[in-house]
């Protein structure tokens, strides 16, 4: 979901709560299209993101860490001159459009008092970031705009700053209900969530199928049907998102996939799609733009750094199951070996009823009540060959069999190994932590082209620290061999290891400090186990079973690949896993 003009008037809000009267304290370009000023007032601080990206156009407080390039760009050269230690004096927003300007008081090279105005405008690849000067010249922008690439608005130094063409819609907070009936009675169609997005400005597909839906509990409704009642309920609805605009009750939400990844955020809560998406509630607009384009800038970066290592992993886990299904066939096959050995006895039985020549042979089955068997010969072999032929084969199907059996048993073991490392992978947050897959998988023989020169660049994550409800610090380990490393090595035997039956996932450990199992309070069992069941591949299952066990009874199997243990008796507990419990517990 892209910024809308109504989600921007609550950063308007709250930017002018917040950072009205500050000044600039630092002003640095991360990336080519982002800008983000350090502000600073007594008692405060913070940093204000500017954002001109196609895919992200956004602005808000940000507290994620920033790098600031050692050598900045000529823009960002230009708002230091133009604007370091000036001060914020006003925030204004075009109606509900999506442009915000930002206005700040600052001394130019004479010593006057003048005022430069920032212009944000958050209009998907037409995004930009424009510093105007206080006659209303571009002084430049972060995308310069030539006639060329647009007829209709130039936007360059020197030339008079021209504020996008409006799309003539109503400005919800100071339309009245009748213009707002008029308007959405006027516009195309019979759909009325369509109709209210072309009526009012500000307000995103997303957000007209949600006031539809709070207000009639469906979204499929048409403003031909309407009757007085219907537009008095969503006359109730667009009043009560006047109040949330201006953050009274906004519940600000992000919805996620299965996947983790943000879907759609919103400053209202958003029910049009029932249980589809698990949704994340924020106390600022800030936080929730922070969370939601992080979170999916992350995902798409490591999924990008990543995409090499599940496309190796997939191919290797399809050939160990073809193998596994081609191995499998030829084991049933095996399965007909006493029926060679069988046939090899009854004719040594019977020699003097065949001869050299011979193409079958009719005899008395003595292992099934004397019932007439009928076994086939070659002509070219004596009575005597023929039978050592039969016995033959019968050792070799049972030669067969037997180095099936465990072929078969290396491949679902390696299957498992690939699983696991697969589930590693596709959960790391950190480049750090794929660098260290990466070395575990050159390890094992998968990655050919794996220097050692580039381990030395990896500086290992500690496992990820809990804290329990009461109090109990709880490991979980990030990879295959962070997990050998947290459960045979830095475990105490009385400690508890939890693992997920049947799913890949992290080893974690509950440390008990000599506490007896029966003793730990159920609870922290049941956040212990959650934790395992979040970090496997079966966190957005309903319910998970975790296995636990005292770290004693675990081992690790000679020559057995990271992270494979084995342990013989264990208890089981059923866990729903919880994003945000488990979130709440993590020891930062």
């Amino acid at each position: 979901m892209a910024l809308d003009g109504a989600f921007l008037h609550t950063i308007k809000n709250e930017i002018e709560q917040k950072a009205l009267g500050s000044r600039i304290d630092r002003i640095y370009q991360p990336s080519r299209e982002e800008i983000c000023f350090l502000l600073r007032s007594r008692g405060w601080a913070g940093k204000l993101l500017l954002s001109a990206g196609a895919d992200s156009p956004r602005i808000h407080f940000t507290t994620l860490e920033i790098e600031n390039p050692k050598s900045p760009p000529m823009f960002c050269m230009l708002l230091r001159k133009h604007l370091s230690g000036a001060k914020l004096v006003s925030v204004r927003q075009l109606g509900l459009d999506r442009v915000l300007y930002l206005d700040f008081d600052t001394r130019n090279e004479l010593g006057d008092l003048v005022t430069i105005t920032v212009a944000v405008e958050i209009m998907g690849r037409y995004s930009n970031v424009i510093v105007i000067d206080g006659n209303g010249k571009v002084l430049d922008s972060i995308k310069r705009v030539d006639p060329e690439m647009s007829r209709v608005r130039t936007v360059l130094p020197g030339v008079l700053y021209e504020a996008p063409p409006g799309q003539g819609k109503l400005n919800l907070l100071t339309a009245s209900p009748e213009e707002g009936k008029a308007a959405i009675l006027a516009a195309k169609g019979a759909d009325l969530s369509k109709a209210i997005l072309s009526a009012y400005e500000g307000i995103s597909p997303v957000l007209s199928r949600e006031l539809v839906y709070s207000a009639f509990s469906q979204m499929d409704v048409s403003k031909l049907e309407l009757a007085e009642s219907g537009w008095q309920k969503l006359t109730v609805r667009l009043e009560t998102l006047k109040e949330e605009l201006n953050d009274t009750g906004a519940q600000y939400t992000i919805l996620c996939e299965e996947s983790g990844r943000p879907k759609e955020f919103s400053f209202i809560s958003l029910r049009q799609y029932g249980n589809l998406y698990t949704a994340r509630t924020f106390d600022t607009p800030s936080e929730t733009l922070d969370a939601f384009y992080s979170e999916r800038s992350r995902m798409e970066r490591m999924k990008q750094r990543s995409s090499d290592l599940l496309k190796l992993l997939g191919n290797i886990s399809d050939r160990l199951n073809r193998k596994i299904a081609l191995q499998t066939e030829e084991l049933k096959t095996c399965s007909e070996r006493e029926n060679l050995k069988e046939q090899g006895d009854l004719l040594s039985s019977y020699f003097y009823m065949m001869k050299k020549g011979d193409k079958e042979v009719t005899v008395e089955d003595f292992y099934h009540d004397g019932t007439p068997r009928k076994i086939l010969l070659d002509p070219a072999l004596t009575p005597v060959q023929n039978a050592q032929k039969y016995y033959k084969e019968y050792r070799k199907a049972a030669t067969a069999e037997k180095l099936l059996t465990g072929f078969i048993e290396q491949a679902k073991e390696e299957l498992t190994y690939i699983e696991s490392v697969y589930d590693a992978v596709s959960r790391t947050a950190g480049e750090s932590e794929l660098l260290e897959i990466r070395q575990e998988l050159s390890e094992q023989g998968y990655l050919k082209h794996y220097t050692a020169k580039n381990s030395k660049f990896v500086k290992a994550l500690p496992p990820l620290k809990y804290r329990s409800s009461d109090g109990y610090t709880i490991w979980c380990g990030r990879n295959n061999k962070q997990n050998d490393k947290l459960t045979l090595k830095q475990a105490r035997p009385d400690d508890i290891w939890f693992h997920t039956q049947g799913f890949p996932g992290s080893h974690v450990i509950l440390e008990t400090h000599g506490t007896p199992m029966n003793d730990i309070p159920d609870r922290t069992i049941e956040e212990a186990a959650m934790i395992a069941a979040y970090n496997s591949r079966a966190r957005s299952a309903a319910l998970v079973p975790v296995q636990y066990i005292e770290a004693r009874q675990v081992r690790k199997p000679v020559a057995a690949k990271p992270g494979m243990v084995i342990f013989d008796h264990y208890f089981v507990l059923y866990i729903t896993p919880d994003e945000e419990k488990v979130e709440s517990m993590l020891d930062k």
